[in-house]
């Protein structure tokens, strides 16, 4: 028996000189289940080989394969600009696959189907209630009997209520899950369908929107046998255009390009080389004209299969989910329920090309075997991917690899050397799914303000990026927090080049050398931590809370060197950009892009600010002469029109202000009107245009862009102003109804408020003396109705009064 292959076998070690210099990096891998030290094939250990899971192009990518490409990029970059390794990154574009043919098919005929009937007429309502009914029967069968469009949302709510309310399907108590997830998709399609079908006088561009869902798979069904399958353009124009805004929305995101892209209907040819070469081998077989890799000859001749998840091994559902379409058909001729197609006959409607076992298409998973194989070779560094592709994608790509590269006798090589998979991203404990259409596309979540490119980031950034990552409102908040703790920090560094500061440890000042450093040897400290960090698997929340912790110890401190402050700011800028926290860095820059205000509005926006700081400290004193003058500000700001007409707003509220400043001189007014233009120009005209002038004590104000922690601060404020406002009002209200009431208890005159038929005697007050029985009132209650009619005339006292009596 041949011997077996071991799990995990380590590059080989490098020469003396070369592991000297090498980084003590560990990275988490799939394929030990631990943190393995990092060497790469190369003997000089200076490039790194990556090859890259891409993605499957047949609609927008959404947030969950963002964390995938974002979290990728960052390990790239600590890579490339931390570790100084030369890395070829290569990433793959799946552009054939069943669910790319089967969208790329519907959406063909669709097309097709409106183009030939433009408006809504009685063959479209004909289709579209076939189409319905044929959608209903599978995938919501208990709708199927009696079916009527007037029966229809009744019908629902009987048979499918309890699933809309968060039931499960059986409505037996048991959670939940993807199941009812589906049968929500399914009912959410139907319906739509259902009001296009009740509506038939809506526009049809409407119509066929609704009614889309139910359609596609409909003439989808009566058509698809009539594609030629040498003729690749039904598919390539689907996925050429859904390619370029994957890469749209990863540039978006500051998500570096590859360095080389593979598509897998450029390698038609080399893949059937690539499976011949397999089967010649001895580990594939033929069936029907797909060809299957062989598990059993392979772990008979010393491989091992499912060495990234063995416990996946016999997962039928997993199995199924990797084979596609084919997991449907017979599979009684396999020598092993965990062999998988590495070739697929093509059938009608389906793409093809020529192959020795007849018209065909790649399996899933050979495409990324022949590639990465193709431009990295018998045996590279870092494979890797979502943690889904685990099993049975890249154990697959594993197995069949290394029985290509396999030579007889010839000691095998591990294919690759460090798996790295990237954990799921949830919103709400939900996974997101294309296939449960419950996903925010990338595209939507940046359009719609949801995430920035870099709190996105942030937020990736601070969850290793092998766990599962939830977006709560928690991890959006500590995002929110780190993001403008870093952004303050980077303001306060880069107002310094404007306003440098007296303080500095070179003029003797005693407070600012031990400022300096205190905060020297913090800087000292956190660079160290980052350094583990990265060093321990790219543990990038660690190095944002080592970050954090230097911006508190320089905010603890008063009088800190500008040449300190700057060296901090020059420090955590370099890390921030190997993270890909800004997309366009300068190298003259301090911390990250946004932080200023345009360039355009500088010079005006800064003599405004220059103005009133003046006003403000001359206030302050007591006596305001000329803050214009003081201020130094050129008068040609005001006198000559900008060389750009977007300068002008700008250029108005300087113009404006100092109008204002000089009427108030001319009026000899108190120091508390040219305070209210101070806040005036900060709270409305500064604000409106997006520029926030930030008071500090003893120092001129800090001009800076106004941020959504901000806005959301004083929105807080106002809420908190008008919730007191309200409260305040409440209370008047209460008084006043109270006070009316009472005036209007008081109407009563006292002498008659107890002449009822309780009583049959009153004295000269019209106190009651004896009871309807002629019986005297017991002293006892005579005190008590005392009391109440001494009340009762001061009321009426009060009534008097304010009537004017």
């Amino acid at each position: 028996m041949a011997a077996v292959m071991p799990t995990w076998t380590p590059p080989p070690e490098p020469a003396p000189a070369v592991k000297e210099r090498l980084p003590k990096l560990s990275i988490y891998n799939t394929l030990t289940r631990s943190k393995t030290p990092f060497v790469p094939v190369d003997p000089e250990g200076k490039k790194v080989t990556w090859y890259a899971c891409g993605p499957t192009v047949y609609d927008d990518s959404h947030l969950g394969h963002a964390r995938n490409y974002v979290s990728t990029d960052i390990l790239r970059r600590i890579l490339v600009d931390y570790f100084k390794y030369d890395v070829k990154f290569v990433m793959n574009i799946t552009d054939v696959d069943d669910k790319i043919i089967l969208a790329a098919r519907q959406r063909h005929f669709l097309e097709q189907y409106i183009l030939e009937h433009p408006q809504v007429d009685n063959q479209a309502i004909e289709s579209t209630s076939q189409a319905l009914q044929a959608y209903i029967l599978v995938h919501l069968p208990l709708l199927a009997n009696d079916l009527s469009l007037s029966s229809f949302p009744s019908l629902l709510q009987e048979k499918y209520g309890h699933v809309l309310v968060g039931k499960s399907l059986a409505n037996d108590g048991t959670p939940p899950g993807d199941k009812e997830a589906k049968v929500k998709m399914h009912i959410k399609t139907a319906a739509s369908a259902a009001e296009a079908l009740a509506d038939t006088e809506v526009d049809a561009t409407l119509f066929y929107h609704k009614a889309s869902g139910v359609l596609r798979p409909f003439l989808d069904t009566k058509l698809k046998t009539t594609i030629d399958s040498r003729d690749h353009s039904v598919f390539t124009t689907m996925t050429k255009e859904y390619e370029k805004r994957f890469f749209d929305d990863l540039g978006a995101l500051n998500v570096r390009p590859p360095d080389v892209i593979t598509r897998v209907t450029e390698y038609g040819p080399q893949i059937v080389d690539f499976v011949k070469k397999i089967q010649d081998n001895g580990f594939a077989y033929e069936h029907e004209g797909s060809v299957y890799y062989d598990t059993k000859a392979w772990e008979s001749s010393g491989g091992i299969y499912a060495r990234l998840e063995p416990w996946s091994k016999n997962d039928k559902d997993l199995q199924a989910d990797g084979e596609g379409a084919l997991s449907n058909d017979k599979t009684s001729f396999k020598k092993s329920s965990a062999d998988f197609a590495l070739w697929k006959s093509s059938r009608p409607g389906e793409p093809g090309w020529p192959s020795p076992w007849g018209e065909g298409r790649p399996g899933w998973h050979i495409e990324c075997s022949c590639m990465a194989s193709d431009v990295l070779g018998e045996q590279f560094d870092i494979h890797s991917g979502g943690i889904d592709l685990a099993f049975p994608h890249h154990d697959n790509e594993l197995a069949q690899s290394e029985a290509y590269w396999a030579n007889g006798d010839k000691e095998r090589k591990q294919w690759v050397n460090y798996f790295i998979h990237m954990g799921h991203l949830s919103i709400q404990g939900a996974k997101m799914s294309k296939s449960l259409k419950n996903f925010t596309t990338i595209r939507e979540a940046l359009q719609q303000g949801l995430w920035t490119p870099r709190s996105l980031r942030i937020a990736y950034l601070l969850g290793n990026w092998r766990d599962g990552l939830e977006i709560t409102p928690e991890v959006v908040s500590t995002g929110n927090a780190w993001e403008d703790r870093m952004t303050n920090f980077f303001l306060k560094a880069s107002d310094l080049k404007r306003n440098p500061t007296s303080h500095s440890a070179s003029n003797g000042n005693a407070s600012a050398n031990d400022s300096g450093s205190v905060v020297l040897k913090a800087l000292e400290t956190a660079k160290a931590r980052v350094h583990d960090a990265l060093l321990d698997s790219f543990d990038t929340p660690t190095a944002l809370r080592a970050m954090s912790e230097l911006v508190t110890a320089f905010n603890s401190e008063k009088n800190v060197p500008d040449p300190t402050t700057f060296e901090v700011a020059s420090w955590l800028t370099s890390i921030i950009n190997v993270f890909g926290l800004d997309a366009s860095p300068r190298d003259d820059q301090v911390g990250w892009s946004g932080i200023d205000i345009p360039e355009i509005a500088k010079d005006y926006v800064h003599a405004a600010s220059a103005i009133r700081d003046e006003v403000r400290r001359q206030a302050i004193k007591g006596q305001i002469t000329d803050p214009i003058g003081a201020a130094g500000v050129d008068t040609s700001l005001t006198t000559k029109l900008p060389a750009s007409p977007a300068a002008q707003p700008y250029q108005a509220v300087l113009c404006a202000f100092q109008t204002e400043i000089e009427t108030a001189l001319s009026n000899s007014s108190p120091a508390k009107v040219f305070l209210q233009l101070s806040d005036k120009l900060r709270d409305g005209t500064l604000w409106n245009l997006g520029i926030y002038l930030e008071d500090r004590e003893n120092q001129p104000a800090l001009v800076r862009p106004l941020t959504a922690s901000l806005k959301e601060e004083r929105d807080n404020r106002e809420a908190l102003a008008a919730l007191k406002l309200q409260k305040q009002a409440e209370v008047k209200q209460k008084a006043e109804r109270e006070a009316r009431e009472r005036l209007e208890k008081g109407k009563l005159d006292p002498r008659q408020m107890f002449r009822t038929e309780e009583f049959s005697a009153w004295d000269e007050e019209g106190l009651p003396t004896k009871d309807k029985e002629g019986n005297d009132v017991a002293k006892s209650r005579s005190k008590k109705l005392k009391k109440d009619w001494e009340r009762q005339k001061k009321l009426h006292e009060e009534w008097k009064v304010a009537q004017g009596k």
